[in-house]
């Protein structure tokens, strides 16, 4: 086996989920880096390693060193040691600071740092702040380098060890021994499989309750993730099954053990003509009935605004506003001024902004406190642009609570408000619609205003529908699309697709409507990279960036997100000093999306955004969110995927003034008819499908809807009505 050494250049490639990596190292002496390929995964630029393994030669990229194992070693000369602590590894120190200690303290630079830190004053520019920053730095880094070779030796990508270190602290790998599949639930992007992984070489048994019940909790998790709130029971014992490779029985008996530690909820509900028990986790069975008090509180309290003259005020704000409003538009407005809980659903162009810029007028003169707020940052800003009020993200207005969890405002802290105005209703899952309406006071009036033919909220729970659906609250169904809209070929097709019917792909000049007939993938792709780097920007001035948003059904595939994303950002944002983390490269100018809530940052599942500034001393990047920075730690960027392309259910709540899809019989089992209807009305001023004809017409043509089970109508039902014994126990 031969042997090579020296320190790393620069990491060409690093796959999170193999730990595959493509290394340049520079050896003593060499005047040309050497290619190293293996599975490197904890390996970082500036590290000298001694490796060992064979020479081979790749057909294309010439002599490579295929390494079957290495360790890393202190840097054994001056430029070894000025590279690792120029590579950004310890904060606070990047290159101009590396040069400066280094001429210092030389070969005894790396002692120095480990044992007498305080002498890093010697060195112009540093001072007590950043001295404590480096030592807490190289402390930590001591840790989580234990704790990568532990996750390495039990099958886990150490590119995690950062993560887990920052949660569990410096006993980390003592508690990760203790509890394994804590991991699972603590650590973003580490599964059941790899806290089972663990586990096993730790000796914890196959049948094992500790083992089965976090199973459990795993498999109610991921179908949580999918928009389930529960579960039939029977189901989830298959699925847990196929997970746990299990006895069912034993699966049976630790669900009934979790339902007597109050952990878990079984209970029977109506499901295709038959009562069949449904499994929940504690969380969302609460939130769910929490839903259902809190609409029959605020349903049957008095409002504190005094009565109005409907006819006289629907006269005034008509002429007011200079409007003529329709019939269904008149029913609105009025039920808005009566019902204490109102829900107002339509698709583009039926008048919702109108019905709510009415209401708001009339409101204005019986109260000042009135509140909007939407699901995203986006929706938000675009109801405060449409109304010319102050709109606030529906987080942001319950103000979140970072020392105790949770949100500020509640039972104990109501929000301020006589009426509450929700847009975009549809986007809202389980958890935040009830954490929303325990804050509301009773007094006030509750107005839902979105389109039930979008897809559901991202998160647990098919609210808007489950309302509407339950019959127990008054609805408004918008369906005149008016003279102004019609004009639009977006919303009418959008329309004529929600109806199942072909949309109009005929050929105008002057149309915000297209279609580009591709029968390849490679031809859809092709056509898409052209349109979003040449065509859209020289023939509509629209910023590749920030004006045009590329909207896949799928992830995977050559016309998935993830490879749209790679493409276009080889095409648009092209240069030598990407920051690879977790598999991904980032850049400066790339355009980005949060993929989880973050309510430290106050940044949430689905924001977009653009990388400001990558900092390499501090081990941070900025990322322009709207008028707002936030900063990342580089272990936390795997909160962070790519944005030039994104899928239609992740950018549900936001706008763009032009938007591409591609849609074609590779996306063949994503292709329905409400996610073609959400991709189409994303687009403000141009919408283009690339793709075949035969794929519009199978989105066209099905209508089924991903099945989601719930219990929130049952729940509604009971609460207007009389509750049951099983559900008044949990309620009162």
């Amino acid at each position: 086996m031969d042997e090579i050494h020296g320190y790393i250049e620069k990491i060409t490639f690093q796959s999170d989920e193999s730990g595959f990596t493509i290394a340049q190292l520079k050896k003593p002496g060499a005047s040309q880096p050497t290619c190293l390929v293996g599975s490197m995964p904890a390996l970082k630029p500036g590290e000298t390693v001694r490796c060992w393994g064979k020479w081979t030669k790749h057909p294309v990229y010439g002599q490579q060193f295929a390494v079957e194992r290495y360790s890393v070693e202190a840097p054994a000369d001056v430029i070894g040691i000025r590279k690792y602590l120029g590579s950004g590894l310890i904060k606070g120190i990047g290159p101009i600071y590396a040069k400066r200690i280094v001429d210092a303290f030389g070969k005894d630079t790396l002692a120095i740092i480990d044992t007498y830190p305080d002498r890093l004053s010697e060195i112009p520019g540093i001072g007590r702040k950043r001295i404590d920053l480096i030592r807490a730095c190289w402390e930590e880094q001591k840790v989580v380098r234990d704790v990568m070779v532990f996750l390495q030796s039990h099958g886990v990508s150490p590119a995690y060890a950062q993560k887990i270190y920052k949660i569990y602290g410096s006993q980390c790998i003592n508690k990760v021994r203790e509890n394994p599949y804590n991991l699972a639930k603590d650590v973003f992007g580490i599964g059941f499989k790899s806290a089972d992984a663990i586990a096993s070489r730790l000796g914890i048994a196959k049948e094992s309750p500790q083992r089965i019940e976090a199973g459990i909790e795993y498999v109610l998790t991921e179908l949580s993730s999918d928009g389930h709130v529960c579960y039939p029971v029977d189901e989830f014992v298959k699925a847990a099954e196929g997970i746990l490779e299990s006895d069912p029985a034993l699966i049976t008996q630790q669900i009934d053990s979790l339902v007597l530690q109050n952990r878990v909820e079984v209970m029977e509900l109506m499901s295709e003509g038959a009562r069949r028990p449904f499994i929940w986790s504690k969380f969302l069975f609460l939130a769910e009935l929490g839903i259902a008090r809190e609409m029959e509180r605020l349903k049957t309290h008095t409002s504190h605004l005094r009565k109005v003259d409907v006819s006289k005020a629907l006269e005034w704000v008509q002429s007011k506003l200079e409007i003529k409003l329709a019939e269904h538009q008149q029913q609105a407005v009025s039920l808005a001024l009566s019902e204490k809980v109102l829900i107002i659903t339509g698709g583009p162009g039926t008048g919702k902004s109108t019905i709510t810029k009415a209401i708001l007028a009339i409101s204005d003169k019986l109260t000042s406190q009135i509140l909007l707020a939407a699901p995203t940052g986006r929706a938000a800003k675009r109801m405060a642009e449409i109304t010319g009020r102050e709109a606030k993200t529906i987080h942001s207005l319950l103000e979140v609570d970072f020392q105790k969890g949770g949100f500020k405002r509640g039972k104990e802290n109501p929000l301020e408000c006589d009426l509450l105005i929700i847009d975009e209703a549809s986007m809202i899952d389980t958890p935040l619609m009830y954490s929303l309406l325990k804050a509301i006071p009773s007094h006030a009036r509750l107005l839902l205003v979105g389109d039930i033919d979008q897809l559901p909220s991202v998160g647990p729970g098919n609210i808007l529908k489950d309302m509407i659906g339950s019959q127990c609250l008054p609805v408004v169904q918008l369906t005149e699309i008016f003279r102004q809209a019609a004009g639009s070929r977006i919303i009418t097709n959008a329309h004529m697709i929600n109806k199942g019917l072909f949309p109009d792909i005929s050929v105008h000049s002057d149309s915000d409507f297209f279609f580009i007939e591709a029968e390849e993938p490679e031809e859809v792709l092709k056509h898409i990279v052209v349109l979003v780097t040449q065509r859209l920007p020289r023939k509509y001035h629209f910023d590749p960036i920030r004006q045009i948003q590329v909207l896949a059904p799928m992830r995977r595939g050559s016309i998935g997100t993830e490879n749209l994303n790679v493409v276009l950002q080889e095409a648009l944002n092209a240069r030598e000093d990407a920051l690879t983390r977790f598999g991904r490269k980032y850049l400066e100018g790339d355009k980005v999306m949060q993929i989880r809530n973050d309510y430290k940052r106050e940044v949430f599942n689905g924001d977009v955004g653009v990388i400001n500034t990558i900092d390499h001393e501090n081990q941070e990047l900025s990322v322009r969110f709207d008028e707002r920075d936030v900063a990342y730690d580089f272990s936390d960027l795997d909160d962070l995927v790519l944005a030039y392309a994104v899928s239609i259910h992740k950018y549900q709540g936001s706008e763009c003034p032009c938007v591409v899809i591609p849609v074609h019989t590779a996306h063949f089992k994503l292709l329905t008819r409400n996610l073609l209807y959400t991709g189409v009305t994303r687009g403000k001023r141009l919408v283009i499908l690339v793709g075949t004809k035969k794929a519009l017409s199978i989105a066209v043509r099905n209508d089924e809807v991903k099945k989601r089970y719930t219990g929130l109508q049952p729940a509604l039902l009971s609460s207007a009505t009389q509750l049951s014994p099983a559900l008044a126990q949990h309620l009162y």
